[in-house]
Order: structure tokens, then sequence, then C-alpha cells
């Protein structure tokens, strides 16, 4: 599989280069190319797009307006609807991640103008987004965008709308976190409101993670639109509701499980068993549960595990995982089994040891069990050892 990296690549910027001096005949567009391509392919994928902002900046007009201008008279049509991307990218203007380093630009020199700022974003989000230039203006000047971002609730685009709630998420992935709208997300809740019914899917997921956002520094504000929400919601509502609930839902808060009728203790027995007590890291933990119900009433019931991680000072962390949801009728018998997999990944270290898994139902640790990791020790210099761990 190609790196995600090169969809910055020398040819994209050559294909820049040529819409550019296509509207704009004094463009050196030699020159912005020998600058974005000095180093190209030996830098990730941030890094690649600020080295582009860095040729716009040094190639594009002194004049603000003036290089904005050009910029958008390079731009490829809007993508209609939810469309994301083109079958030829940048063939027609400018489009797709070639709006990056382009949107980079525009956050670079157009504090001194907002509105002017906010003209180009608003034609670039229609062919990308611009959800991570846009946040720079919220930090600088918040009362103008959030009047912006108001009246862009109701615009015809799509990728406009999602902006709204895109941009303005606390916990944007790779974007500057907003520590104000951390502190406090009010600024943000009317724009969620006009949002969440929106008729774009596209839409209203980017409303379900600003939500979840939001969920993690203030969780009762989630709980409390949960529950004014939730009542006589259709179903795309409910959707979005359940999705911006999941992290809560995940780390078992009481507020919200209780928010979807998951407040109650499970009333019956439960046996864990875990197919296999020695692991061996690359492989898998086999394990079932068997759930008996002991209740008069179905039970509606949120099942997740948690795996507690050995850590290198001998300390265990617990990741939860999602399990099962399900209604369990009054006696009924169930098993649920897993393979949960013990694979390197990039976002943990893992350590040999005595490691365990409890589970949750309705976030309250029902079972407990626990199973030693090992980790073979390759030399990984040698050919059978590539690409293998050590502990």
């Amino acid at each position: 599989m190609e790196p995600f990296k090169n969809l910055l690549s020398p040819g994209l910027v050559d294909r820049m280069a040529q819409h550019l001096h296509r509207v704009h005949r004094r463009f050196d567009a030699p020159a912005f190319t020998a600058h974005a391509t000095a180093g190209l392919e030996d830098l990730e994928m941030k890094a690649r797009a600020m080295l582009i902002a860095d040729a716009l900046e040094a190639t594009l007009p002194a004049d603000f307006d003036r290089a904005c201008g050009v910029l958008e008279a390079a731009l490829a049509p809007p993508w209609p609807g939810d469309r994301l991307g083109s079958d030829d990218p940048c063939r027609d203007g400018l489009e797709g991640w070639a709006l990056w380093p382009v949107g980079e630009f525009v956050a670079r020199r157009g504090l001194h103008d907002v509105p002017r700022a906010l003209q180009a974003l608003h034609a670039v989000t229609q062919r990308f987004s611009a959800e991570f230039a846009i946040r720079p203006f919220i930090v600088h000047d918040p009362v103008t965008v959030f009047a912006t971002l108001q009246r862009w609730a109701g615009d015809p685009s799509a990728h406009v709308r999602r902006l709204v709630s895109e941009g303005s998420r606390p916990r944007l992935p790779w974007g500057i976190r907003l520590q104000a709208l951390v502190d406090d997300p009010s600024p943000t809740l009317p724009l969620l409101a006009a949002l969440q019914d929106d008729a774009s899917e596209y839409v209203r997921r980017s409303v379900a993670n600003h939500l979840n956002d939001i969920a993690k520094d203030h969780p009762d504000i989630v709980v409390g639109w949960v529950t004014q929400h939730r009542a006589g919601a259709p179903a795309a509502r409910l959707a979005l509701l359940r999705h911006a609930s999941r992290t809560l839902v995940k780390a078992g808060h009481t507020g919200m499980l209780a928010a979807w009728g998951l407040g109650n203790a499970f009333d019956g027995n439960v046996a864990l068993r875990l197919g296999v007590t020695r692991c061996m890291l690359g492989g898998h933990l086999p394990f079932s549960l068997t759930l008996q119900s002991s209740g008069r009433q179905s039970q509606a019931l949120v099942v997740d595990y948690a795996v507690h991680h050995v850590r290198a000072d001998g300390s265990r962390r617990p990741k939860v995982f999602k399990g099962w949801t399900l209604t369990l009728a009054p006696g009924e018998t169930r098993v649920l089994e897993r393979r949960h997999p013990l694979k390197v990944v990039t976002t943990r270290r893992y350590h040999r040891g005595r490691h365990a898994l409890d589970l949750r139902i309705n976030g309250q640790v029902v079972a407990h069990a626990d199973f030693e990791l090992e980790i073979e020790c390759i030399d990984p210099s040698s050919p059978a050892g590539r690409g293998k761990p050590r502990p």
C-alpha cells in the first residue's frame, strides 16, 4: 500500500503550478515547483503540506486579497453534495489534498483580514476541507468567525455546513486545540443544534464527533443533550446521538448509560472463560461469556470488556474495547464469543507479564480473568526477526 504522505507528491506540485500559472501569467511556476519539491520526498505528510505552503508564500502576490483571488480562480468546480474527491484529482483545477497547503497559506497570511480569509476558506472547503485552516481565526477573532459560522450553518453546500461543526471542534485530530472551547463549549452548541438534523449524513457525523469531543471535558453537557434530544428523535438523529455518546458509554458513565436506558445492573449470572491463559504477542486472546438472565423483564445491555495492559513499571492500565449491545429476554441464556487481537500497534507498547481482562455490563465490572503475555525475543537484524517485536 502506498504511503499516505504520497498524496502530496511532486506530481501534485506540478499540477498546482500549472493551474496557478493558467490563471495568473505572472506566477513564477518554476520557482514555486523548485521550492515546493526541495526535499519533499524526505518529509512526512504534514511537513510536506507546510513546505508547499512556504512555496505559496514565496511566489503568490504579496497583497493578500490578490493572492486569494489567484487561488480562487485556480480552483476546480465545487464537489457536489457529499462527494469527496474526484476521479482525476486536480485535472480541472485545485482540489483535494492540494488545498491543505492552500488553507495553511490563508491561515498564515489572513489574520489581518479575517472576512477576506473566511471568504477564501468558504471556497476551499467545497473542494477539500478548511477544518485546520479556520482554527487560527477562531482563536484570533471568535466574534467574527462565530457570526460567520452561524450564517454558514444554512449554506447550500454540505461541505460548508460540515465546516461549521468540524472546524470548531475543541479537540480536532491534527488541528490546533481550541482551548477556550475546551474550557467552555457553549459558543458551538447553537451551531450543533442547527445541524444535528441536517439532510447530509456527512454533516451529522461531524456533529456527533464534535459532541463526543465535548463529552471528554464536559460529560454532563452531552448527557443533558442526549436526554433532551433523544425523545421522539428520528432514526438519523438517534444514530447521531449514539455516536456522540460512544466515549461515555464505553467508559461506563452512569449518567449517559441512564440516558439510554442502560443504567440498571445486570440481573443474572455471568461466566467468563478464556480460551487460553498464555498468549504470544502477535496472536489472539479468545474468550467467551455466558449470560443467564434472572430478571422477569427484558434487559437492555451494553457489554464491553477491558484489557489491563502491563506497563514498563509493572503496573497495569486498562483499555476498554467495544463488545456487544443486546436485549436479553427473561430467563434467556446467551453465549458471546470474541478473539481479541494482541498485535503491535503504533499507539501502544506491549510488555510481557500478567495481563487481565474484565467484563463490563452497563458500565459495571462483572467478571475478571488473568492471562500471561509472552514476547518472543528475536534479533530484529536477522532475516527471521525483521519486523518482529522485542521486549
